[in-house]
């Protein structure tokens, strides 16, 4: 699949395709950051592009990254990909 499959794929489920980004729950305002993953069952896949708020996560941007710094530099540069 390619970045513009999947991207219409999740239309309106990512910031990036058009979710809201405030809570409709809390009413916090959502901003791209690196979130750890507690999936525990991805080998060497740790880390991942989102959003998050007082209820807990609410979006997944990216794939997963192995390391805080690799996310974080995909996030900088705006290069992240969608899993």
């Amino acid at each position: 699949m390619t970045k513009v499959e999947a991207v219409k794929e999740l239309k309106g489920e990512t910031i990036a395709t058009g979710a809201p980004t405030k809570c409709g729950d809390c009413g916090h305002a959502l901003k791209l950051e690196v979130i750890h993953s507690n999936a525990g069952c991805y080998i060497g896949t740790e880390y991942y592009i989102g959003t998050e708020c007082y209820c807990g996560p609410y979006s997944r941007e990216s794939g997963y990254y192995r390391t805080y710094k690799q996310a974080e530099r995909a996030l900088v540069s705006g290069e992240y990909y969608l899993q």
